[in-house]
């Protein structure tokens, strides 16, 4: 992706991005979505990394492209990181009871933003017959050169049903089990709550814990 000059952010050392010239993208969200009465909330979570509001603007703008899919009350909630020199951007979205998650990791901040929607967009596109009543109604994707690749799935296949002792345990416990079965996840009834919860293996390397509501 090209940008022409004074658009682009520029990262100067980690942690630090400035933006040169007259910076089109420095507008407010009232800017971006002037003439609208509402617009999608848009939480921003920075894990050691403080943001800068170029980066929120970059953001809220591309962002901005999922209002077409969801209603006014959808909420959106970025996390951004930054492991060694990768940025690790996470990008989940409440709308009507279901939630999209995608994650996107780049060297550039920015590419990995630009990401975010494509991404997004290819979970729809795989669901849209399930979804169609949980997105904005008229809402319409137009074909693309990977329609072919990311096609629906017209049908769920379950093969095979487990079953799992119930057996109250500390969410320290379910992840050594977790672990001893060579799982990414674990349902267990967590001892701490009387409720059943949820333990799994990010892809950093560290673990999370889902308890229901």
């Amino acid at each position: 992706m090209l940008y022409g000059k004074g658009s682009r952010p520029t990262t100067h050392r980690p942690g630090e991005i400035t933006y040169g010239g007259d910076n089109p993208f420095s507008k407010s969200r009232s800017e971006f979505t002037k003439g609208r009465k509402q617009f999608m909330k848009i939480t921003f979570v920075g894990k050691k990394l403080e943001l800068r509001q170029s980066t929120k603007s970059w953001a809220e703008k591309k962002l901005s492209k999922l209002d077409k899919y969801f209603e006014d009350d959808a909420d959106i909630k970025l996390v951004i990181g930054k492991i060694r020199d990768k940025f690790t951007i996470e990008c989940t979205v409440l709308a009507r009871g279901t939630i999209f998650r995608v994650e996107e990791t780049e060297d550039d901040l920015f590419l990995a933003i630009d990401h975010i929607v494509p991404a997004i967009e290819r979970q729809i596109r795989k669901n849209k017959t399930r979804l169609s009543k949980r997105l904005r109604s008229g809402a319409e994707m137009a074909p693309t050169e990977t329609d072919d690749i990311f096609k629906e799935e017209k049908e769920f296949n379950i093969v095979r049903i487990k079953a799992i002792p119930k057996k109250p345990m500390s969410p320290e416990e379910a992840i050594l089990q977790m672990n001893l079965l060579g799982h990414n996840f674990f349902i267990f009834e967590n001892s701490d709550l009387s409720d059943v919860s949820l333990v799994y293996k990010r892809k950093d390397g560290d673990y999370g814990l889902i308890e229901f509501q």
